[in-house]
């Protein structure tokens, strides 16, 4: 009996692990005329999540989503142990390109996985995946990702800062040549919560009209990103 159990404890030892250690992340950006704003890909702990739909952003929320600032909810983040992949793609993604993020193996407690960025031109909009639960089986994984407005600001669709406070869309290079001027504003009111961004209206109208969106290239439906997950 005593040899049959330690033959069998033995054998187990053997068997290959069917659970993953190590995580890849493709991102596509798949409008076509829209720019993300510097990626953030995390691997964090259960129990914390980017934002919840319905509920106000957090004011780190905010900055990425009016301004592209990351550093916020990178930190925020990494202070629960995240394992967090900030701008994998040297700056701005350009509409139909994609990036790689190599988590490796994030380790046990981090078993979500969430990615954001900001999308331009838009005013308070972003990208994101919000807490999904981390495949552990290998293997490659395909997710479409939805726009969000963050309703920290009126989609007003005018050139600004888009700094957190200060109103307007940034448009840093090559935006500029691309967004117009001259737009009386589009809305005033900011919804005051997270949702699905119901996308930007845009004109033909390059220095007047309400927007200084151009709606014949700079306007999009949902899905704007694909995710493919390898897990190895």
């Amino acid at each position: 009996m005593k040899k049959n159990l330690f033959a069998g404890l033995i054998a187990l030892t053997f068997i290959p692990s069917t659970f993953a250690a190590d995580y890849s992340v493709k991102i596509e950006n798949l409008t076509h005329g829209t720019y993300f704003t510097p990626l953030l890909v995390s691997a964090h702990p259960a129990g914390t999540t980017l934002f919840t739909s319905g509920m106000p952003a957090s004011a780190n929320l905010q900055a990425m989503a009016e301004g592209g600032n990351i550093s916020g909810l990178d930190a925020d983040l990494k202070a629960l142990g995240a394992v967090n992949i900030a701008n994998p793609a040297s700056g701005l993604l350009m509409p139909g390109k994609y990036t790689m993020a190599d988590l490796g193996n994030p380790g046990a407690a981090n078993t979500q996985l969430s990615i954001t960025a900001m999308l331009l031109p838009t005013n308070d909009g972003f990208v994101a995946l919000n807490n999904l639960t981390l495949p552990t089986m290998p293997g490659t994984y395909t997710y479409l990702l939805n726009a969000y407005d963050a309703g920290t600001e009126a989609n007003d669709e005018i050139r600004g800062s888009g700094a957190s406070g200060m109103a307007g869309m940034p448009v840093p290079p090559p935006l500029e040549a691309l967004v117009g001027t001259g737009g009386t504003g589009v809305t005033t009111t900011a919804e005051g919560f997270v949702h699905i961004h119901r996308g930007v209206l845009g004109d033909h109208n390059a220095t007047g009209g309400a927007s200084d969106i151009d709606a014949s290239s700079q306007r999009w439906l949902n899905p704007v990103a694909r995710v493919t997950l390898t897990v190895k």
